[in-house]
């Protein structure tokens, strides 16, 4: 009888394994297309830097659309493949902009580069996003339901420009507690970057952080600015996550940086519960 108990026991556990085994060869990575190219940054490294912090805190994939500006063309309006294709980011379970794309402003453009999010698929924007496929005078608040606003609908914030090159001191709250995507994260002061200005924040969006900088004028006191720098929204039924936050390389190489983008991914994902806790299988690749 303890034989036959032993040999139920070792065969339980064999099944046991073989059912882990199985149910984690259900887990499929997640696919992420990230987007780059347009003035102002240093794209080219940028985008390796970011495919590879970002796979290396989650079980996701991400693939890359980059575009050089060719010789003569404008920085500010780069040709980005996904423009006139709004399947662009079928088979994607998220996208992540981060162009930058400033003059690019033919609505019909923008309705394209909107498609995907239109149809659920989520969305994190990075630094430059914030302002690309804008419509008119930035400075000037648009009116939620105008052409103009279709953009910044979408990010849940209008913002115009930004600062000099100074350190932000970043603090994370929110009014209704910790949010999932932010949760665990600490404050930090980064390298020089740039503090983008909020025109406005959106009904629906949702506050995580703030960014506070200290600019020392020549003819006057030093002024401090203060903006939200994280910040999640929700767009006909697709989450939505950004930060203004990733201008020079060293801040997106820093791990503070790669475990916020990692977590805002997640989060637009789905795959964070309540408590910010990463869904099983999601984690690391071990």
């Amino acid at each position: 009888m303890q034989s036959f108990n032993r040999l139920f026991a070792v065969i339980a556990i064999v099944i046991a394994g073989a059912a882990a085994e199985i149910s984690a060869g259900e887990i499929k990575s997640l696919r992420a297309l990230l987007i780059t190219g347009g003035c102002c940054h240093d794209y080219a490294r940028q985008k390796d830097i970011l495919k590879k912090g970002l796979e290396e805190r989650a079980n996701i994939i991400v693939d890359q659309i980059h575009t050089e500006i060719p010789a003569g063309a404008s920085a500010t309006k780069p040709p980005l493949p996904i423009y006139r294709n709004a399947d662009y980011a079928k088979g994607y379970d998220v996208v992540i902009h981060d162009e930058c794309a400033a003059d690019v402003s033919d609505p019909s453009i923008i309705q394209d580069v909107l498609a995907p999010h239109r149809t659920g698929i989520p969305g994190v924007n990075l630094h430059c996003a914030m302002h690309s496929y804008r419509i008119g005078d930035p400075k000037e608040a648009a009116t939620v339901g105008s052409e103009r606003a279709l953009w910044f609908e979408y990010l849940g914030l209008q913002s115009s420009g930004h600062g000099p090159q100074l350190p932000i001191a970043i603090q994370f709250a929110s009014q209704k507690g910790p949010h999932p995507a932010t949760q665990g994260l600490g404050d930090w002061t980064t390298g020089n970057e740039e503090l983008y200005n909020n025109i406005q924040v959106l009904a629906k969006a949702t506050p995580l952080a703030r960014g506070r900088q200290t600019v020392t004028n020549k003819e006057g006191p030093a002024k401090e600015n203060d903006f939200v720098v994280v910040w999640v929204n929700e767009y006909r039924g697709a989450r939505v996550f950004s930060t203004t936050l990733g201008h020079n390389n060293g801040t997106v190489a820093d791990p503070r940086y790669l475990d916020l983008v990692m977590r805002g991914v997640l989060w637009a994902c789905g795959k964070l519960d309540e408590h910010g806790h990463i869904q099983s299988g999601y984690g690391p690749k071990r």
